[in-house]
């Protein structure tokens, strides 16, 4: 199939550029100015804007084993839908990926069901439960990375070794990071919002004290390492000086940790995730994070429940929120509009950062596969979760003005998503 999409606002690598773009057999053939339509279907978007298809390194398809909660088919349609052409979904799943047999479970599903590009991780350890490493070896043929996402891994001696392993395979490490005795039957962030509502709160220290450890970690094996869904200024500034060290550490955040503190909770279980949301310091460290090159990228942690598991209030509901429909939305009106931080610099953290990073694909380019997204910026709406592709809805964002809608989703030259 061919296509010519006319008039765009397209992102290239020396900036935005208004140009028609030529797709033919999944690739871009032709970056020009007044391009002739020849035997193909013509898409007008003036006035809209061009990104490479979004990338998160971050997400939860709960398939196979959690298929009420999400699967990997509507999962993957929810990103198209949020102009992602490619996620990495965590292992937390039954059976957890630990050995390639259990991985070809999900590889399967993904080949028959998934609408845009899957990249699975691997468990760092059997079943997730910290005590033996998996099948690294044979897995690191198909894993993305290897994560034991959900659970930090406890053991530092069982953590030193995946490292050793990851950097024989030239694999990434990609830790949730908590230290669990530090943890005391917490649920939301140990600040101002819980000691006024009598809620039992998590500790910064349970997060950037297992960051400090794998940073000692990460100096001694030389591994690549990622930190998952940072929330703490501590965090950040441990990244901050790993880097300067010259360590091979990338991190990331999520959407609600740069939008909201914990001040702005609500007593409804939208507002549950873990790591939580923290205080106005934490936030505003973040942002600096992000402006200084820190933090790498930002993964939406998108964690679908039923709503069943969600309306059970701040203390009984389980963690997790979703995130891919609103990310890009949420984010260009919060950071770009505001002038936090320019267009180009959330390209960069959206999809960029986590294609060089993760070894994926991420530009408009000739020749290249066609994995794109339009947008149209100046579209004002209501976030509104009866919207969503996801079967989960539990989001912090449910009523939030935002601008910029999803008009076109492209993966690998195939319309994924189309607003009517």
């Amino acid at each position: 199939m061919k296509y010519l999409l006319t008039n765009a606002n397209v992102f290239l690598p020396y900036g935005f550029v208004k140009k028609d773009v030529l797709i033919s057999d999944g690739r871009i053939v032709s970056i020009d100015n007044n391009i002739s339509p020849v035997d193909c279907e013509i898409f007008d978007f003036n006035n809209c804007f061009m990104f490479p298809g979004f990338i998160d390194v971050h997400v939860h398809l709960r398939e196979p084993g959690f298929s009420y909660k999400e699967t990997i088919k509507t999962g993957s349609l929810a990103a198209a839908h949020g102009g992602y052409s490619d996620i990495c979904p965590m292992p937390n799943l039954n059976p957890v990926p630990d050995s390639v047999e259990h991985l070809k479970q999900q590889l399967d599903i993904i080949e028959r069901d998934a609408c845009v590009n899957v990249h699975p991780y691997a468990s760092i350890t059997q079943n997730e439960m910290g005590a033996t490493l998996s099948d690294m070896e044979n897995l690191s043929r198909y894993a993305a990375a290897f994560s034991d996402d959900g659970r930090g891994v406890q053991n530092d001696a069982i953590m030193l070794s995946a490292m050793e392993k990851a950097k024989s395979l030239d694999k990434i490490i990609a830790a949730h990071c908590e230290v669990n005795e530090l943890l005391k039957g917490g649920y939301i962030h140990d600040g101002e919002y819980a000691k006024l509502h009598g809620h039992k709160g998590i500790c910064s220290e349970s997060e950037w004290e297992q960051i400090k450890r794998d940073i000692s970690l990460v100096r001694k094996t030389g591994c690549k390492y990622h930190v998952c869904h940072i929330s703490t200024k501590e965090s950040v500034e441990l990244i901050r000086q790993a880097k300067k060290d010259g360590l091979s550490v990338t991190c990331e955040t999520g959407p609600h940790y740069l939008v909201f503190n914990d001040m702005q909770l609500k007593e409804e279980g939208r507002f549950k995730m873990n790591p939580p949301i923290r205080s106005e310091q934490d936030r505003q460290a973040l942002i600096e994070g992000i402006k200084d090159g820190t933090i790498d990228m930002i993964a939406t942690d998108h964690a679908p429940h039923s709503a069943e598991e969600k309306n059970r209030g701040l203390e009984k509901s389980l963690m997790g929120v979703v995130g891919l429909e609103t990310a890009f939305p949420v984010l260009y009106t919060h950071l770009v509009k505001t002038g936090v931080i320019s267009l180009e610099k959330l390209i960069e953290l959206m999809s960029t950062n986590p294609a060089e990073r993760f070894g994926l694909h991420s530009s408009i380019d000739i020749n290249e596969p066609a994995n794109l997204c339009v947008w149209k910026l100046d579209e004002k709406y209501t976030v509104d979760p009866n919207d969503f592709l996801s079967m989960g809805k539990a989001t912090p964002f449910e009523g939030m003005t935002v601008y910029g809608k999803c008009l076109l989703t492209m993966v690998k030259g195939e319309i994924k998503w189309k607003q009517n």
